[in-house]
């Protein structure tokens, strides 16, 4: 599966050169044109690295990665137009896995990319969906809103990550049965409905009103992208 690469700087045109060069080599690049909404990209779903630049219109650069660093293991490659040794070294010291000044080849960057993803051990996708305070943790399989686990069955877990997998997508009741296939089906019920009431129960802050996951009448369940506005 390819590596997603999120892209926050607000150069469009330097985005967009870099979206396609990295995009031909087999890269999922997404690019965020402020600090703002970087990070609530971050927070609603899983990168395999970052690609930040310095100087962004809402924030500094150095302060952001270090807010990342403090939430996330992701890698950091910190791109500036200011290529002052301090520069760079104040940048790794904050956070970021490697350094690069502009102007600079694609071909650097796709370098610096791959071996930043080698050290970290980043080139699997990240066993954790993060969708605002909610997390799951698919290696261990377990659920946490604002760090806290809740408990759900096994079952219901998948059904959970196969909701959160598509997020943003409405899936009817018979795409879900068919996406849990391989799943073992708990004897005491089948019903999808009763599942996600279940799953509700433990994950919305009030399942009455839920806002992870929706029901879309006569049509099925779609996972929230955007969660805790």
């Amino acid at each position: 599966m390819a590596e997603r690469i999120l892209m926050i700087d607000d150069d469009s045109r330097l985005a967009g050169m870099v979206s396609d060069y990295l995009g031909g080599a087999g890269f999922r690049v997404t690019v965020a044109g402020t600090a703002q909404s970087g990070e609530a990209l971050l927070k609603r779903e899983a990168f395999d690295a970052v690609i930040l630049d310095l100087m962004l219109p809402d924030a500094d650069g150095l302060d952001l990665c270090r807010r990342l660093r403090g939430a996330t293991d992701v890698p950091i490659l910190m791109l500036t137009a200011r290529g002052e040794p301090m520069d760079r070294v104040v940048g790794l010291e904050v956070g970021a896995d490697d350094y690069l000044a502009k102007p600079f080849e694609p071909r650097e960057l796709q370098a610096r990319l791959r071996a930043i993803l080698r050290r970290k051990g980043t080139v699997v996708k990240s066993d954790t969906l993060r969708f605002g305070r909610l997390e799951i943790d698919k290696g261990a399989r377990l659920v946490r809103v604002d760090g806290e686990e809740r408990t759900i069955t096994s079952y219901q877990f998948a059904l959970l990550l196969a909701l959160a997998e598509r997020a943003g997508r409405v899936l009817s009741r018979d795409a879900l049965m068919d996406l849990l296939k391989g799943e073992k089906l708990e004897a005491f019920d089948r019903s999808v409905d009763v599942h996600v009431s279940r799953i509700r129960a433990a994950i919305e802050d009030d399942a009455k009103k839920p806002r992870r996951i929706l029901t879309v009448r006569g049509a099925g369940y779609v996972f929230a992208r955007d969660q805790d506005r």
